[in-house]
């Protein structure tokens, strides 16, 4: 891998906190992407909404003192953007300034709506730990359909599909050819011998991560159970995120934590915050096998899996 070593990023982590918000940082992106798609300039889309192009500059960029859900509605009406998904944008433009935020699912914005998947997609590099399953952005097609199937008995084989595109598709941000995502992935041997889907789809799943490490940009670790707990104490699975500048000579957003929950995610942007995982991720990088050694053991788990059938 070629991604900033840790050890600089702990080093330049802000160490103070930061007054930006990642909601809407968020939202300023969802904004400019559509912007873009309806074919209008900064300039167009100013002149519609009766406003000078650094009032709607800022707000792309996040950095808007006020916002007003009558005037992100507007917005949504000019640029065509579909009922929920202007729901889910009105929803990020009233969630309150702040360096951490709770992500309830389903409260302001629709549960069907993935905030995260946004996140990752414009990162630079990311630093994982998984203690319970394959990230979301290397699982494969069966794996991911096994594990929505068991979410809930409302959702058809129609929506499944939707979810199972939708998780392939944050997966071409590693695999693309032009400035991939970097990924430090660190996967619990938990992760590895957990049944999902059965036999098969967990020997195709692993087959596939193994192909995934063998790229420059990815690396995947497995902590071994012999590691015992490194940390002294449960961190449950996080992700580090780490962002470039917008353009040259622009300042990069701040990184940001990841932590997933079972009722909504935590956002944190807080510098210490950030060096304590970071700190964290480097100690289970630290105690898991090497990356040729992890792929050995997920060639050779996948062969299990398939002598099973």
């Amino acid at each position: 891998m070629t991604p900033s070593s840790t050890r600089a990023l702990l080093d330049s982590a802000p160490s103070t906190d930061s007054s930006s918000t990642i909601a809407r940082r968020q939202l300023g992106r969802y904004l400019r992407d559509w912007r873009t798609q309806a074919g209008l300039t900064i300039a167009d889309a100013a002149r519609l909404m009766e406003w000078g192009a650094t009032t709607l500059q800022r707000l792309e960029k996040g950095q808007a003192d006020r916002l007003r859900t009558i005037d992100i509605q507007e917005l949504c009406r000019i640029y065509g953007i579909p009922d929920e998904t202007r729901e889910a944008l009105a929803g990020l433009a009233k969630q309150r300034p702040g360096n951490s935020w709770w992500h309830a699912f389903g409260e302001l914005i629709p549960a069907g709506f993935d905030i995260y998947a946004g996140v990752e997609a414009t990162a630079r590099e990311l630093f994982c730990y998984q203690s319970e399953l394959v990230p979301g952005s290397m699982q494969t097609p069966d794996y991911a359909r096994a594990l929505l199937r068991h979410l809930t008995a409302e959702v058809d084989e129609e929506e499944i599909e939707r979810r199972v595109q939708a998780r392939m598709q944050r997966q071409a941000a590693l695999t693309r050819k032009v400035a991939p995502v970097h990924a430090d992935v660190v996967l619990h041997e938990a992760v590895l011998r957990r049944m999902v889907g059965g036999p098969k789809v967990m020997a195709g799943q692993l087959r596939h991560l193994a192909d995934l490490s063998t790229r420059s940009t990815i690396g995947v670790r497995v902590l071994p159970f012999a590691a015992g707990m490194p940390l002294g104490e449960p961190t449950g699975p996080f992700t580090v995120l780490c962002f470039d500048g917008e353009g040259r000579g622009k300042r990069a957003d701040p990184p940001i934590v990841h932590v997933p929950g079972f009722t909504g995610d935590l956002y944190l942007e807080r510098g210490v915050d950030v060096q304590r995982f970071l700190a964290a991720h480097e100690c289970l990088r630290r105690c898991a096998l090497d990356v040729q050694a992890g792929r050995r053991l997920l060639r050779e788990l996948a062969k299990d899996y398939t002598s099973a059938l």
